[in-house]
């Protein structure tokens, strides 16, 4: 019904998002800033308000001023869960759903569920409280966003496991930066007040280096004011349609390059607010009877990451790369093909170049862009 009758699928959106309910995210360039603070805070003003709002789960962290928050917030019981031999919670979505409060503030987005949970991860929790219309405040930190995770491992050296997929930013209604300077954070966490005493030294040598927080906080501003723009051209209608975006993301089944041009691609998107493709091309030489274990299952793998990340997959079987991504390209009517940059010597560049100068050949005639991922 979306190719064959667009005006009938944008009211059906339209009764879909009416019916969700409404998702505020509070974002910060690293632990300690004030996420958590600032939602119990919301959640007070509403509560003086009228509105029935309760706490689904809330991660003060041992920190004075923000456990004192709790005080005269009515708390929903967390879920109890036996996990190699320790009790351990959770958040209870089923409990949030059943007594359907008006706006249920749920902490860290990016958490991971203990085996046995019905969903792997808190933002599926999220989402499907939105689902049953209720609202939802929660808070993640910039370094847990899919797409920036490679810009933060460059930046702080440290890979961060728990991450969110950027649509579950781009699903948000609204997007709210903690903002604080490098002295200001520095100074919190020396005083005690976001780590034991013990972990303070291991976190000045980590995170909390003045550079990284700068690098770290440039990323957290851009993010929010991404999201700012696109609400802008998503909700302010204009006076003339201007084209709409299209990404393809060509992959190969190099791991690395392949899962690098997916993050890539997938913040272009984001930025534009638009809608991307992974391309796959088969070749004789990768046949299912001919490709090693590993490579096939590095490359389920980076499918998975792309589909978490909003990307449509395609693959198809080909002799000719360059002739199936210009094909691929035209049937879904691609503005822009993004492809990860060579890793090979000058050798194998010039033994190479057919593909791209094929690929270069077609696009010159065309209204498609060429990005070559760094």
């Amino acid at each position: 019904m979306s190719e064959t009758n667009p005006s009938a699928q944008h009211f059906l959106d339209l009764i879909k998002k009416s019916r969700r309910g409404k998702f505020k995210i509070y974002i910060g360039m690293s632990a300690g800033v004030g996420k958590t603070f600032r939602m119990l805070q919301e959640a007070h003003a509403l509560l003086r308000n009228g509105i029935d709002v309760k706490i689904g789960y809330i991660e003060t962290h041992n920190r004075k001023e923000t456990h004192d928050l709790l005080d005269g917030l009515p708390v929903i019981p967390r879920r109890k869960l036996f996990y190699k031999g320790k009790e351990l919670d959770e958040l209870d979505v089923q409990a949030v759903i059943s007594l359907r409060p008006e706006v249920v503030v749920v902490d860290e987005l990016a958490h991971t569920n203990i085996e046995g949970s019905k969903n792997d991860k808190r933002w599926q929790d999220v989402l499907e409280i939105l689902e049953a219309g209720i609202n939802v405040i929660s808070a993640v930190n910039i370094q847990h966003i899919e797409s920036l995770n490679e810009e933060v491992k460059g930046i702080t050296g440290v890979e961060v496991k728990e991450r969110i997929p950027d649509s579950v930013l781009g699903a948000a209604d609204e997007v709210v930066n903690i903002d604080l300077t490098a002295d200001e954070l520095i100074t919190r966490l020396k005083e005690g007040k976001i780590y034991k005493p013990e972990k303070i030294q291991t976190a000045l040598n980590n995170f909390f280096k003045p550079d990284h927080i700068l690098q770290l906080r440039e990323l957290a501003l851009k993010e929010v004011a991404s999201q700012v723009e696109r609400k802008v051209e998503t909700e302010i209608p204009k006076l003339v349609a201007s084209k709409r975006e299209k990404f393809l993301a060509c992959i190969s089944s190099n791991e690395s390059t392949a899962r690098h041009v997916i993050r890539k691609t997938a913040r272009l998107a984001s930025y534009y607010n638009s809608k991307w493709f992974v391309l796959y091309v088969q070749t004789p030489n990768e046949s299912q009877d001919k490709i090693a274990l590993d490579k096939q299952r590095h490359l389920i793998n980076n499918f998975k990451l792309a589909t978490e990340m909003g990307a449509e997959i395609i693959r198809v079987q080909d002799t000719n790369v360059s002739e199936a991504i210009i094909q691929v390209a035209e049937q879904r009517e691609i503005t822009t093909i993004c492809l990860g940059k060579p890793h090979i010597n000058l050798l194998r560049v010039i033994l190479a170049t057919n593909v791209f100068n094929n690929l270069l050949k077609k696009l010159s005639s065309s209204d498609i862009d060429l990005v070559i991922l760094s």
